[in-house]
């Protein structure tokens, strides 16, 4: 099971490569929203802000979310490792269910180009 520090490592990787992306993937990046990352089997959530094609975590909390983010992410702290390692392909992931994802249409829409 991968621990917090894993996690948050995982989150800060995942902001490096929006942060170098390019094209379509670089503008979907650009959204300004708030972000909620909930890791299911440590129950912690992980608080921020996308910006700048980043992802500023700015917190993280015990249980789940107290706030409603603007885009809200729920999954093991393995799957969320292994997403952003490239070993867990994002659509296979969600089409199981292993990964939540919630967010408004048009976000989806750009997120999309993302994952």
């Amino acid at each position: 099971m991968a621990t917090i520090e894993e996690c948050r490592s995982a989150l800060d990787k995942l902001s490096e490569n929006m942060g170098h992306s390019e094209g379509d993937v670089r503008a979907a990046a650009a959204l300004d929203r708030s972000v909620s990352c909930h890791i299911t089997d440590l129950d912690v959530t992980f608080t921020g802000r996308m910006t700048g094609g980043r992802i500023e975590v700015r917190d993280t909390v015990q249980g789940p979310p107290a706030d409603k983010a603007q885009i809200r992410l729920a999954m093991t702290g393995d799957d969320l490792v292994a997403l952003v390692d490239g070993r867990l392909h994002f659509a296979k992931a969600w089409g199981s269910g292993r990964v939540r994802l919630e967010a408004g249409l048009m976000d989806l829409f750009r997120l999309r180009k993302l994952l």
